[in-house]
């Protein structure tokens, strides 16, 4: 009798799991950014918010969460239960840059985490007030001479903090980080002039280079991007080294149901493929990524991997 009623009692319990998962989305979707409203990552977020919602038949709210280089934002998706309904808008400084830039990262990037999809990249650009900054990259050791070159970035441990790190360490210059709680700060402070040189991912900043708001010292790129053609790599200005892209994902908490990952999986592939997106990315600079979530997974591992030495070598702080 008590192997039957345990045996009722189990069954009762797949089936219940079984109905919550096909019944999944049945109420709206947190989509967690790491940064403030009106960086690059906020952007995509709220580029795929819409069509997702469309994709799953509940809303999708963008819920930003900035602070402790993404890691608080993260640490927010991590805690959270794995039943698809907290996401979190993933990208380089969270998951490949923050376990090498705090003291204690709270939580592993890897194995606390489900990847679900890779949206795409971006490069970093480099770039300067018209007025007040430098007037190429050749020109940062001049502007460095007398030690009060600021630059700023989205926030401690942001791909824009490491790379401006690293161009100090590389080029041996006296630069001075200047953290912002997101690029759209920085950026206000960039076009006034309060700070001379701002370095951050290029996306949330195409409108003001075009309009000359902004100077583009350089992208991190092999190649110039189509969408800023005038606009030298890294490579050409003699800096190959300093060579690097950040990626947009989709990532949950550990655990997710393999039913609603493969759902997202489907729902945000097929965003990426449409016409609409492509054509949104281009105008963002970023270039769509089409992979598994196994594929997702193994990227976001070699990338903790790849950041790793250029972070040490720039004996990067938080």
């Amino acid at each position: 009798m008590a192997r039957s009623l345990h045996a009722l009692a189990a069954a009762a319990l797949l089936l219940t799991t079984s109905l919550a998962q096909a019944a999944w989305a049945d109420k709206p979707v947190r989509l967690v950014v790491t940064f403030a409203a009106g960086g690059a990552s906020d952007i995509v977020a709220r580029a795929i918010s819409e069509p997702l919602a469309k994709a799953l038949g509940q809303p999708v709210i963008v819920d930003n969460k900035p602070g402790a280089g993404g890691t608080l934002g993260g640490a927010e998706v991590v805690r959270s239960a794995a039943d698809g309904y907290t996401l979190m808008l993933s990208n380089s400084t969270p998951l490949s840059i923050g376990p090498w830039t705090v003291p204690k990262s709270p939580y592993d990037p890897v194995k606390q985490f489900t990847h679900i999809a890779m949206l795409g990249v971006a490069p970093v650009a480099i770039m300067a007030n018209p007025k007040t900054g430098p007037g190429s990259l050749k020109d940062l050791p001049k502007a460095a001479a007398d030690g009060a070159l600021n630059f700023g970035s989205g926030g401690p441990g942001s791909i824009g903090h490491v790379v401006g790190e690293m161009i100090k360490h590389d080029m041996k210059l006296a630069m001075t980080h200047v953290p912002y709680r997101g690029g759209a700060p920085m950026t206000t402070d960039l076009i006034a002039g309060t700070i001379p040189l701002g370095i951050d991912v290029v996306t949330a900043f195409v409108p003001m280079i075009k309009s000359g708001q902004i100077k583009a010292l350089a992208v991190t790129t092999r190649q110039r991007t189509p969408l800023l053609p005038d606009v030298p790599t890294v490579v050409e200005m003699g800096q190959p080294q300093l060579v690097a892209e950040n990626y947009f994902g989709v990532s949950g908490p550990a655990g997710l149901p393999k039913e609603v990952t493969d759902k997202l999986a489907k729902a945000l592939a097929d965003i990426v493929a449409d016409p609409a997106t492509v054509k949104r990315f281009e105008e963002l600079g970023i270039t769509p990524v089409k992979m598994s979530s196994a594929e997702f997974a193994a990227f976001v591992a070699k990338q903790i991997n790849d950041w790793a030495p250029a972070i040490k070598a720039a004996d990067l702080k938080p």
